[in-house]
């Protein structure tokens, strides 16, 4: 808004030119009504009719149809008194937004119907009088009939049969309006024929193709192209969200996820189009929007999930059911008050058919991450799903419970998890009765057991400082409990996990490489220690079943194991496998299959590490070969995943992704908690990659990412839902990847602040890119300013803030914001002084260049040229200091644009001249030379100067016919098209 009132006409056109580039909304509207007030003060009447129709604007689109003809009433007053005020824009204007108000009016059920059919009257007498066609007129009469629920059939050809004239509603409007007749005739295919135009982006208007779109999905689900219907629910959905005149529009995406099996996925866009429910003034919006909410709601208590939190009217939470109760009274109420207006049913017989309108799919896969209602759970992590395989029977009895869960975690059995589950349960009721029986022995051994269970369960989602208390607390109850073998294990446990609390603590920091190097050695000397404690605590404690000495020396082979893993040294190797052999020694001696199969398992994983990938692989042969025959069943799946991993090592894809896909099908046998698939699906992606199967790789990187949700590792899930994001975008998936970014962006912990700020950034980063891939410069820019501020202040990371500012400087040139587009330019610059991104920067500045001079010629030649001329630096410091470039060497691109840069600003002779060196600097193309393309873009440009601008056809000619002949002997065909295009067309013009 303003902070001063214009005091002159020149200040309140430029405010009314400002308020113009704002979103439509509350700002917009109240900036817009500041300015009406500020122009009454000047005595001419020309400053006013602009005010008065930016507020009319802002009201209409801003849903506010009440006000809007209170505005516009004004308007025509000052066109009777003074007709002369209105040259033939205004006056164009004016007539136009008689649709405005007609249209505002029906939205208003305490409008009498006579009071609409007067002012439809009151229209064509204004129209007749000015000698206007009656095209517009006839089609809001249809509209209004449509509205009533009247037989339509005189009114649509009254209106579509006439010719279009220049008030009529644009292509797009009538073309929706046209397929809504037949829609509501039940034709969906003449309706989706009808439509295609706008379906496909041919025609546009401010409201379309989203209007036309949310109407066309459910046929589109009817006819059977439930693929297309997917691709426009993601483009459509994205052009309404949170938009108060686009309600209606908003209430029927939520119910094309309603009846496609995608209830959750509604839930999630109920929430972030909360606010509608309050900033909707139009009652047939809000009617139309409810009704869609409600159609979600109805199918989310159906399906049992009534109690599942719901966004809705602010002041207060909402289940599902509940808020389906207050929008169902409501929606009637509103329903009820327009026929009572309207003397029909229409409206409450439409919002019925909705509501009873079946699911048309079971299941359609909208976006990349696909949930359902089993997996939404109210503000906190989710929970493991449902298990799979069910696992062994539960005993019911208190004592045979207590001991097959033992039994079962002396094993390594998966099925000990379920067994510990409902024992927790058990143990926190009030009224717990421990059993008398010695064979379970004290409640406060059952209590360590459980503390240790739950501190195995925290190691797994690497929370090692949590893990690490929690055994401790086990230790000491097992020590009052008289059992100190178990004590020792649980000590033995936490001198583990605190000894990688240095290595999950350097993944949250910064990636500065001084840190990282002291983060390994510090993560390094830790485990060296906890060996060492280990050792002592082995040696310390008499007594040790065999299983439980076996499980020590587990954990002792696994801190050197972690140890090779974060210090890579080469002398780390034998003391693992030195390990490994003793504690394969001890298991086969006391047959301990399970002990057996992690020694093996050690053992390759070490050759792997160390890069003895053959080695590795004989090792992991053998040790699959025996769980094949002797088990434990439930080691085959991780096996294979790491069989798999060192496969893609040796560059096999093939066979990594046989042992992976055996690992998934092997995993399916047994509790989805018991293996990490995650993993294993993380790891099929690469593999799908370097098959060339992408699509397959996104499916395994997102069923990755939902996996480590689920479990609560939220951060790796992010991460992996970053990757997945990145792939969709380089599929070209455009939609796809700004679905899901939005869906993950909206998750509570990210909107709390909660998650990496850093991961987030990368996360909108993506998004901006996936906008600006989407043609949705406006938002992509937006979105870039926001990181390129933000990351000024990565003092630690210099070099990802030369990036995004690069990327910002470059969207403001395309959106022509050039003042800006230096700022940011600049800010790259310091920052690539301190953490170099010179290709980067390269690029950015030779395409600033470019735009610059394109967009303003002659005038932004200077700026443009002190682009090229930052770009020369980075050339030189390039050459200083060896840098090889990925892509094309930055001398000769940078001469390159020096050429297109001035013939753009028409200093043809400067550009030729710069198009010159660059040809030299290339030299010409060679058989099989890659540079082929950019040598025959040279050639291109350099003739089109000298022959189109300069006027030397001759000198041009000589240029390309031996160009086209190089490039065809040496079978560049492709590279030859645009050559000699521009050859005959210089012959021709000669």
């Amino acid at each position: 808004m303003p902070t001063t009132a214009p005091q002159t006409t020149d200040e309140l056109y430029q405010a009314l030119q400002e308020n113009d580039r704002r979103p439509y909304g509350r700002t917009r509207t109240l900036t817009a009504e500041e300015l009406v007030d500020a122009a009454e003060q000047f005595d001419e009447p020309v400053p006013l009719v602009h005010a008065l129709l930016e507020l009319q604007e802002a009201y209409t689109y801003g849903s506010e149809p009440r006000k809007s003809p209170v505005v516009f009433a004004r308007l025509l007053t000052l066109f009777d008194e003074q007709p002369d005020v209105f040259d033939d824009r205004l006056r164009h204007l004016l007539f136009w937004r008689f649709k405005w108000v007609a249209n505002a009016l029906r939205q208003l059920p305490e409008i009498p119907l006579a009071s609409l059919r007067q002012w439809l009257t009151e229209m064509r007498d204004r129209y007749e009088k000015a000698g206007l066609g009656l095209q517009p007129y006839y089609g809001q009469a249809y509209q209004l009939a449509s509205h009533l629920g009247e037989d339509t059939t005189l009114a649509y050809e009254l209106w579509a049969g006439r010719t279009r004239t220049r008030l009529s509603d644009c292509e797009a409007c009538e073309t929706c309006e046209r397929a809504l007749h037949h829609l509501t005739a039940g034709d969906d295919a003449r309706a989706l024929a009808t439509w295609e135009p706008v379906l496909a982006g041919k025609e546009s208007c401010q409201e379309e193709p989203s209007r036309s779109v949310s109407y066309a999905l459910l046929p589109l689900l009817r006819t059977g192209d439930a693929d297309r219907a997917r691709a426009l629910h993601l483009a459509g959905y994205r052009g309404c969200r949170r938009n108060p005149s686009m309600s209606a529009e908003v209430g029927r995406h939520l119910e094309f996820c309603a009846l496609t099996g995608n209830e959750a996925r509604g839930l999630e866009l109920l929430a972030e189009n909360r606010n509608l429910f309050d900033e909707v003034a139009s009652p047939l919006d809000q009617l139309h929007f409810l009704t869609g909410v409600e159609v979600l709601l109805q199918r989310v208590e159906l399906l049992g999930h009534g109690g599942l939190p719901a966004a809705g009217y602010a002041g207060r939470t909402w289940t599902a059911s509940g808020l389906c109760a207050e929008v169902r009274g409501r929606a009637d109420d509103l329903a009820a008050r327009f026929d009572a207006r309207n003397g029909t049913t229409a409206h409450t017989d439409r919002r019925r058919a909705r509501l009873d309108r079946a699911p048309l799919l079971d299941a359609l896969e909208l976006t990349l991450r696909t949930r359902t209602l089993d997996e939404v759970t109210p503000a906190a992590p989710a929970a493991p799903p449902a298990d799979r395989t069910a696992p062994a029977a539960v005993p019911d009895a208190l004592p045979e419970l207590v001991l097959r869960a033992r039994e079962l975690e002396e094993q390594g059995h998966p099925d000990a998890k379920a067994c510990w589950a409902r024992l927790r349960t058990l143990v926190a009721a009030r009224d717990y009765s421990h059993p008398d029986d010695p064979a379970v022995g004290p409640l406060v051994r059952l209590r360590a057991d459980l503390l240790a269970e739950e501190a195995g369960r925290a190691g797994e989602n690497d929370e090692f400082a949590e893990a690490a208390a929690l055994f401790e607390e086990a230790a000491a109850l097992y020590d009052d409990a008289g059992v100190p073998q178990h004590a020792a294990l649980a000590r033995a446990s936490a001198l583990l996990a605190t000894a990688e609390i240095p290595a999950a603590d350097a993944q949250t920091e910064p990636a500065v490489p001084d840190q990282a190097g002291r983060g390994a050695e510090a993560t390094a000397d830790a485990l060296t220690s906890a060996h060492a404690a280990m050792v002592r605590l082995h040696e310390e404690t008499p007594g040790l079943a065999p299983y439980q000495e076996a499980r020590l020396l587990r954990l002792r082979v696994t801190a050197l194991a972690l140890r090779l893993q974060n210090s890579g040294r080469e002398e780390h190797v034998a003391p693992v496998l030195a390990e490994a052999d003793l504690l394969h020694a001890f298991a086969t001696r006391h047959d301990i299959p399970g002990q057996i199969s992690g020694a093996l398992l050690l053992r390759a994983s070490t050759f792997a590490i160390s890069g003895d990938l053959p080695a590795a692989i004989t090792g992991i042969d053998a040790l699959l070969d025996r769980l094949r025959a002797h088990g434990p069943a439930w080691h085959l799946p991780r096996t294979l995943g790491l069989r798999g991993r060192i496969q893609l090592g040796l560059r096999e894809p093939e066979a990594a992704y046989a042992d992976l896909t055996e690992g998934l099908r092997r995993a399916a046998d047994w509790p989805v908690d018991a293996i990490d698939t995650a993993r294993l699906h993380g790891d099929l992606a690469e593999a799908c990659m370097h098959l060339g199967r992408p699509d397959e790789a996104l499916r395994h990187l997102t069923r990755s990412a939902e996996l480590e949700l689920r479990r609560g590792s939220r951060t790796d899930a992010f991460c992996t839902y970053s990757n997945a994001a990145r792939l969709s975008l380089d599929l070209g998936r455009v939609e796809d990847c700004i679905a899901l970014l939005d869906s993950l962006l909206a998750e509570p912990d990210v909107a709390a602040g909660e998650l990496d700020d850093r991961l987030v950034a990368q996360l909108r980063l993506t998004r901006a890119r996936a906008l600006h891939a989407g043609e949705d410069l406006k938002a992509a820019t937006a979105e870039f300013v926001a990181l390129a501020a933000e990351s000024a202040g990565w003092d630690d990371d210099p070099g990802s803030h030369a990036m995004i500012a690069a990327e910002t400087a470059v969207l403001l040139g395309e959106s022509g914001d050039f003042d800006r587009a230096r700022e940011a330019a600049d800010q790259a610059l310091a920052a690539h002084a301190r953490d170099p991104r010179i290709e980067l920067l390269s690029n950015c500045l030779r395409e600033l260049g470019r735009l610059q001079a394109q967009r303003q010629g002659p005038d932004g030649l200077a700026a443009a040229l002190a682009y090229l001329a930052d770009a020369g630096r980075i050339a030189d410091e390039a050459r200083a200091t060896g840098y090889e470039p990925h892509g094309r060497d930055l001398d000769t691109a940078l001469a390159y644009e020096y050429g297109r840069v001035n013939a753009y600003a028409g200093a043809y002779d400067d550009a030729l001249a710069a198009l010159e060196k660059a040809l030299a600097l290339l030299g010409e193309p060679g058989e099989g030379d890659e540079r082929a393309g950019e040598w025959a873009e040279c050639v291109r440009l350099a003739a089109v100067v000298e022959g189109i601008y300069l006027e030397r056809t001759a000198p041009a000619l000589s240029r390309l016919d031996p160009a086209i002949a190089r490039l065809t002997a040496l079978g560049h065909t492709e590279e030859t098209e645009a050559l000699t295009s521009l050859a005959a067309r210089l012959r021709d013009e000669d």
